[in-house]
């Protein structure tokens, strides 16, 4: 049973382990993502450069935008021009179709819908676009990716925490006549608990640190075999911090077999 708590713990941290490895190399290409989400504010004709620039002052006051840039309509054809190139001549034109823009970037992309209902309000702006439905798209997906992984990672914590509690449980019951003597002595519950939430800790520390060796060895092992493999991706595995990602790995692994043995031996020591 004792082997059998080290093993579930195991595979406990080497699940979460690779879940948190995933998901802060793939929350890196998400911010880039949704840090590159513009508001465009095109403004009317009558809006001079001076309105302009009371309209960047106005939100830049606001501490939900990051940053706000002014695009005037010549540079805005140029950067067309750029975009469209080998698809449209826009040499061919007589006059700039485009209107003076402002760019606006927010802290939060969450705070896109609301930003940009402001900006729509100002005078001197005719009409905003920051592509509704795929930002809305994308922040939905973020926002249910985090619901999973947070269930996910309680699933694996409740499962480990259930095969530790059962483990000491049945150590608890076979050493029932020294507790039961402890007990008549006038032995305190603490002093009842002690050995057996240090035997949970080991537990949970030993699961936890084979688990960490073996994601050390899949690191160097695999990860960088498919970095190589895949370079066209922009997954950055060295944004991790694997001090601390290994800190809070044993965390884990000791906070689940401390817990787990105070309830199994506090259970036993009511009944």
């Amino acid at each position: 049973m004792q082997l059998t708590a080290i093993g579930t713990v195991t595979v406990m941290i080497l699940l979460l382990g690779t879940f948190l490895f995933a998901r802060e190399t793939l929350g890196k290409i998400g911010q880039n993502i949704t840090g590159k989400i513009e508001i465009s504010a095109y403004l009317s004709d009558k809006t001079t450069p001076a309105d302009a620039k009371r309209l960047i002052s106005s939100l830049k006051r606001d501490p939900r935008v990051r940053s706000v840039s002014y695009i005037p309509k010549a540079e805005g054809l140029r950067q067309m021009s750029e975009r469209l190139r080998g698809q449209i001549d826009t040499s061919l034109l007589t006059s700039n179709p485009l209107p003076d823009a402002l760019r606006v970037r927010v802290v939060d992309p969450a705070q896109v819908p609301a930003v940009a209902a402001v900006v729509a309000k100002l005078p001197g702006v005719a009409d905003v676009e920051y592509q509704r439905d795929a930002v809305e798209r994308l922040l939905r997906f973020v926002d249910v990716m985090g619901k999973v992984g947070l269930a996910f990672v309680a699933l694996l914590v409740v499962t480990a925490a259930i095969i530790i509690s059962n483990t000491i449980r049945l150590t608890v019951y076979a050493r029932r006549r020294e507790i039961a003597i402890m007990q008549l002595v006038g032995a305190s519950g603490t002093y009842i608990r002690l050995p057996f939430i240090f035997e949970g800790l080991l537990t949970g520390l030993a699961g936890a640190l084979i688990a960490v060796l073996l994601l050390a060895l899949g690191y160097w092992q695999l990860w960088q075999k498919f970095l190589q493999a895949l370079p066209f991706l922009p997954l950055n595995g060295a944004a991790v911090d694997f001090g601390l990602f290994v800190f809070e790995l044993l965390a884990v692994g000791a906070l689940v077999g401390i817990i787990a043995a105070w309830f199994s031996v506090g259970r036993y020591l009511r009944a």
